[in-house]
């Protein structure tokens, strides 16, 4: 009899270990952050990079900011693409036939007109095959301007922007213009579209543009891209302090984050896939995440 009772009371111990355990795990799961959701390229893995359906996409998930690149056309317009040059990885001719020779066809010798005529939405990036193709082309960065704002009529809410400028000293003239220019042209359009500057970020691995926006475009936040290193080596190379520090994730660890906090300047990295990785980083502290998927961020995210 007694040796029943102690059986019967070890079984009641493990239920009661095991529905705690049960609870533990879905309390984990369903733990949310406020943090500022932003979408890569749009939403690059699951739609065309840079593409307005892509942008569509990641404002109907509910990111706070869109991310996205830009680069000069030949006719001094800003558009939205990662490359200075068309990716045949991505994007085929005006004929529809795949691009054989990408050096030839480099963005800033092209007028937005020969820009636009390129598909560059109905290849599947080999990184991202479950995205769904759309055929389209290469926009404007008015273009992505109006959909945030069209949001804000419908939700009542505005979605941010964070334009990456693709530059670097040895490409200057080459592939784009010199910085002054690039960052002028960018908030000549930003402005042409009537966006509050505060809603704007200006994002770049160039240290020239950092201390070009800083200095002549205050109301913009700045955030410096970077690939290595930690925060307090990158920040020394720097002459004006930027308001966000973005690193690539795999970097980046708990002093980074802390003396960043502690300096008044937020983190947000680059390019967060994994939810496991996402939730390891938003218990460290950072301030935001940039990722190919705001579709699997999203249950992390609190609005």
């Amino acid at each position: 009899m007694r040796f029943k009772l102690i059986f019967l009371l070890f079984g009641l111990c493990l239920v009661i270990f095991s529905c705690k355990k049960q609870n533990n795990k879905k309390s984990i799961a369903m733990k949310s952050y406020k943090f500022d959701l932003q979408g890569h390229r749009g939403a690059r893995g699951i739609l065309p990079e840079n593409s307005l359906p892509a942008f569509q996409k990641a404002v109907d998930l509910g990111v706070n900011t869109l991310e996205l690149d830009v680069v000069i056309s030949k006719d001094s317009l800003v558009v939205v693409s990662h490359e200075a040059y068309m990716n045949p990885e991505i994007c085929l001719d005006p004929n529809g036939e795949k691009i054989k020779d990408q050096t030839a066809y480099n963005l800033y010798n092209m007028t937005y007109e020969e820009i636009k005529s390129f598909d560059c939405g109905s290849l599947v990036h080999p990184d991202f095959p479950d995205q769904t193709l759309a055929k389209t082309h290469k926009p404007l960065l008015t273009e992505v301007i109006k959909l945030s704002t069209e949001h804000l009529r419908d939700k009542g809410k505005r979605v941010g922007l964070n334009i990456e400028l693709k530059s670097s000293p040895k490409t200057d003239n080459v592939f784009h213009p010199s910085p002054q220019v690039f960052v002028d042209l960018v908030v000549k359009s930003i402005k042409e579209e009537l966006i509050p500057l505060n809603k704007i970020t200006i994002q770049s691995f160039d240290k020239r543009v950092i201390q070009y926006v800083k200095d002549n475009y205050p109301q913009l936040a700045v955030a410096y891209l970077v690939g290595q290193g930690n925060f307090y080596d990158n920040l020394q190379s720097l002459e004006r302090t930027p308001d966000i520090y973005s690193p690539q994730y795999e970097v980046l660890d708990s002093l980074d984050i802390k003396q960043a906090h502690d300096s008044g300047v937020k983190v947000i990295p680059w390019t967060v896939n994994d939810i496991s990785d996402m939730k390891t980083l938003l218990e460290m502290g950072v301030d935001g995440l940039i990722t190919d998927y705001p579709n699997k961020a999203k249950v992390l995210h609190k609005s």
